[in-house]
């Protein structure tokens, strides 16, 4: 089903004809459960990669943040489990509640698997393929048609404790003998591990945070009281996964990001959520939402219940990413 963004309430350049100069577009990706292959483009789905490439491992071991680990089919077989209880709840117009059998199968909260399985090494989790014919601001090297998000599942407290994200950029046409099925870690943080979900791209129009903007133009902008909402999050940051734009700097205001291999300021390159609307009536929320769906279709969580911004050096793809919870 095509997600379509609602019109914003007001045109900004109308309000504000400065504005025009520091737009943007973005693909808000739209993600939603389903079955992906390693053809399509996808969030959490397989990735078309090479048998003959080696999967990406983190071997961080004990510098990892350990908090409650679990295994993956541990983290699915629990989805499915508050999933059918939602869906039960809803087809029956009753009270959301598990049944015994299924408390019974649940792992308890403070439950964590040993933390002397993150001392192998841990393999990369899919968090997102892209390819350009899907996404209309894609951005990769000319050659390129294909973009893998992968990160380790697992916290890096040198990244703010966050996962560590790879990024490869490849010619799908060169994958001619794909790998069958990728491995998969021991035990993860259950906030990593994406739900497969299937893509809706739409490419929506987006203006910096305003504490990034001219000077005068930010002050004009808080000192005025917009119609239709508030400019940070109503009118000029699209939430949720999303491919370009702009980083919404709320959290910590805005701080600089330069890559650390040749000191050039970053851009954004893509975004994972933890939702993709704020509040039940969300002004981002797609019209075509069916009542009672959820925000968060991908299960991922950033903190507490943040973005995680991945950030790219202009100069060159070669070197790493950089990223941000906001």
């Amino acid at each position: 089903m095509t997600r379509t963004t609602p019109p914003r309430p007001v045109d900004l350049t109308e309000l504000f004809p400065e504005l025009a100069e520091h737009a943007a577009t973005a693909t808000r990706l739209h993600p939603r459960p389903g079955t992906p292959t390693t053809a399509d483009s996808s969030v959490g789905g397989p990735l078309l990669w090479p048998a003959d490439e080696p999967w990406p491992v983190c071997a961080d071991g004990e510098s990892h943040y350990v908090f409650r680990l679990r295994t993956p089919a541990t983290v699915r077989r629990s989805r499915e489990i508050y999933a059918a209880a939602k869906a039960r709840a809803a087809a029956g117009g009753t009270r959301y509640e598990l049944t015994d059998e299924e408390r019974a199968e649940l792992p308890h909260y403070d439950h964590s698997e040993p933390a002397a399985l993150i001392d192998e090494l841990v393999p990369a989790v899919p968090v997102a393929q892209l390819f350009r014919r899907d996404v209309p601001d894609f951005t990769g090297p000319d050659d390129a048609d294909l973009l893998q998000v992968l990160w380790c599942p697992l916290d890096h407290p040198e990244e703010g404790y966050n996962p560590k994200v790879r990024l490869y950029w490849r010619r799908s046409a060169d994958v001619t003998r794909p790998m069958d099925v990728a491995p998969e870690p021991a035990v993860v943080n259950a906030a990593y591990l994406p739900t497969p979900c299937v893509v809706h791209p739409e490419q929506v129009r987006e203006y910096p945070y305003s504490g990034l903007l001219p000077a005068a133009l930010g002050a004009r902008i808080a000192a005025g009281r917009t119609p239709g909402g508030s400019y940070q999050y109503d009118l000029s940051l699209a939430p949720g996964w999303k491919v370009g734009g702009f980083a919404n700097w709320s959290l910590t205001d805005p701080r600089p990001v330069d890559c650390g291999e040749c000191g050039t300021a970053m851009t954004l390159l893509f975004t994972a959520d933890s939702s993709e609307w704020h509040g039940t009536g969300g002004s981002w929320r797609p019209v075509e939402e069916p009542p009672g769906a959820s925000s968060a279709p991908t299960d991922v969580s950033i903190g507490r219940g943040y973005a995680l911004y991945v950030f790219r050096c202009p100069q060159s793809y070669e070197h790493p990413p950089a990223t941000v919870m906001q």
